[in-house]
């Protein structure tokens, strides 16, 4: 009878943890957990459990890679200043913002961050506050020329951008550009909603979702001074999350106005396409890092709030499945 080692040439390894960096098409045997498993490219996307932060919140910020990423501030009665660093496998306690908040943006990455915006309770205020990030510690920039929360956005710690958001019960088309000290106003959105998410660089990002109202499903690109219409996504929500680029970008979780949602959307610089595998977790007002074929969410609502983590592998992706043995 012909045996793998007799077809492949070599044996299965026997291993008692999972190999950290594995190849397409490599199998092992985990003594640990008794299972035989394989690395393999994905046909559609599919969602996997990472570990939970070490604090639960929603309306948080984050930034930064599926291996490298930041969240910062966030809500869980009362708001908090907390930052936690996220390195692929765990969360790590990182230095406090200098003005704890909830419902804002983040931008950049783990070690060059941005936030800016955001909202404090008891009393009500709207905030206008920039802090950059180096990993560790939060220093205060100049803060936006128009304060207001839930808000979207994108770009990097020398190029930030704000677009959308709530200056206090109204809906605003406002955008500013950061340049690594000031904001300059831009060129108005089409379509006035806060709570959206955006992606990409400032001169080519993109927004969609929010609350208009109603639920808005409305996606826009800017180029670096104006917004353009663009195909709407599959289903309106507003609290959503996303990450990636104008030309592939990550939609997923939110509040459709009568659901959470852990529907996944990709756009491909045209249009939306539902990826069938949605959250293992549904949340509203997480956040999100990384990219088209590889992003993170993390914290947000069920409606409690979460310490869930969550990553994306986007198809063609390696990842590693269980071998069912008969």
């Amino acid at each position: 009878m012909a045996t793998y080692k007799g077809i492949q040439g070599f044996t299965i390894q026997n291993l008692s943890a999972d190999p950290s960096n594995p190849i397409e098409g490599q199998v092992w045997y985990n003594s640990t957990s008794n299972v035989w498993k394989v690395e393999e490219a994905t046909t559609v996307g599919t969602w996997a459990t990472g570990n939970n932060m070490g604090t639960a919140r929603y309306g948080h910020a984050g930034a930064g890679t599926q291996n490298a990423a930041f969240a910062a501030g966030g809500n869980y009665s009362p708001t908090i200043a907390t930052t936690e660093n996220y390195d692929g496998t765990s969360w790590t306690v990182s230095g406090n913002l200098g003005t704890a908040r909830y419902r804002f943006p983040g931008a950049g990455t783990q070690t060059t961050g941005l936030v800016f915006g955001g909202l404090t309770p008891s009393p009500t205020t709207v905030r206008n506050q920039t802090e950059e990030y180096d990993g560790s510690s939060w220093v205060s920039s100049n803060p936006l020329n128009t304060a207001r929360y839930g808000l979207g956005g994108a770009g990097t710690q020398t190029a930030g951008l704000a677009f959308g958001g709530n200056p206090y019960d109204t809906k605003t088309t406002a955008t500013e550009e950061y340049d690594g000290t000031s904001w300059a106003n831009g060129n108005n959105m089409n379509t006035a909603r806060d709570t959206l998410a955006g992606c990409g660089i400032q001169t080519a990002a993109l927004g969609f979702g929010g609350f208009a109202p109603p639920v808005s499903a409305a996606t826009e690109e800017y180029d670096g001074t104006s917004w353009v219409t663009s195909n709407a996504l599959n289903t309106a929500r507003e609290q959503l999350s996303g990450c990636g680029t104008q030309t592939a970008g990550l939609a997923f979780g939110g509040y459709t106005g009568t659901a959470t949602t852990g529907s996944t959307e990709l756009y491909d610089g045209t249009s939306w396409t539902n990826n069938p595998n949605s959250m293992g977790t549904a949340t509203n007002s997480g956040s999100g890092a990384g990219i088209q074929t590889a992003g993170l969410a993390f914290g947000g609502r069920t409606p409690t709030p979460v310490a869930t983590t969550q990553e994306y592998f986007g198809p063609g992706a390696a990842v590693t499945k269980t071998i069912t043995v008969s």
